[in-house]
């Protein structure tokens, strides 16, 4: 399975919709999301992708219930919160914004997961920690680093490819 991670897109409409075609085009069967959307209008970029969307909230978003709501708008698009544990081809995933440090490192270290995805420094990384490939796309807005990235995580390989937009 090929899934799609991003995180941070802060707004940026035009970077949202680059991430959304290149995502299409490689066929990707679900995109994660680590949060950091910021503004609710975002998330009508993202029903253009071919497949679910499933994404936490982040420090620097703003309106948690109009962001829920836009996401119940959707048909593939779901937001599950600050945390989400998702199970795919018997892997489990452990999904957040990464903001609190000590519970992402937590998190990572227990063992629990094949896969921990999240974001919030904006700095690209992808570290194994025993059983666990611990995933920060970087940050999709390009704000900070200049460098506006996504990654694809290979379930079949166990390994993930960061590529700059």
């Amino acid at each position: 399975m090929l899934i799609g991670i991003v995180s941070d897109s802060h707004d940026n409409l035009l970077l949202i919709d680059k991430a959304v075609q290149i995502l299409n085009s490689q066929k990707v069967s679900l995109v994660l999301h680590a949060g950091d959307y910021v503004s609710p209008f975002t998330i009508t970029k993202f029903k253009l992708l071919n497949c679910p969307l499933i994404g936490v909230l982040g420090n620097n978003d703003g309106d948690h219930e109009l962001l829920k709501r836009r996401f119940s708008e959707t048909t593939n698009c779901t937001i599950q919160g600050r945390f989400a544990q998702i199970t795919r081809e018997d892997f489990r995933i452990g999904l957040l914004h990464g903001d609190e440090t000590e519970l992402l490192n937590a998190i990572i270290e227990s063992n629990h997961f094949d896969f921990v995805v999240h974001g919030h420094s904006h700095l690209q990384g992808i570290v194994r920690r025993g059983k666990t490939l611990a995933i920060n796309p970087g940050e999709l807005c390009g704000y900070l680093t200049g460098k506006p990235t996504i990654t694809l995580l290979d379930t079949t390989r166990k390994e993930a490819i960061t590529t700059e937009l």
